[in-house]
């Protein structure tokens, strides 16, 4: 099952503790919370590229399964790691969050973020 395409922020839970946690200013938890991202996906074999706009806010992220790859971190730190497919599973750690981002059924995107006791759960359906 491919990853590839676009997926629009469902709902969401536990977004403010888990911001609060990463350290992002209370003005930008208080803008991000109610908008509805929007993450697209394209995978190529093995490649991802990752695009998730928030706003005004773009974040972007190429990697290659198996392959140690600079990701930038919601703060927007660089950060290098590996990240894993296990399944219809993508799996990463980038400074003590443990990411698993898993395609349910083609059309679901769960993403869960866990930051010590802190999990932060996205649910995005396919645009």
């Amino acid at each position: 099952m491919s990853f590839s395409g676009k997926y629009q922020l469902e709902s969401q839970e536990n977004f403010e503790p888990f911001m609060k946690a990463i350290g992002l200013p209370d003005e930008l938890i208080q803008k991000g919370k109610d908008i509805k991202s929007i993450s697209e996906i394209e995978q190529t074999g093995d490649h991802f590229k990752v695009t998730v706009t928030t706003g005004s806010k773009v974040l972007v992220n190429s990697f290659q399964i198996g392959q140690e790859a600079e990701l930038e971190t919601l703060t927007g730190e660089k950060v290098k790691s590996v990240v894993r497919l296990d399944g219809n599973k993508l799996k990463v750690s980038l400074k003590g969050i443990e990411s698993v981002t898993e395609l349910v059924d083609g059309n679901t995107l769960f993403n869960t973020l866990t930051l010590g006791s802190i999990v932060y759960k996205r649910t995005s359906k396919r645009m």
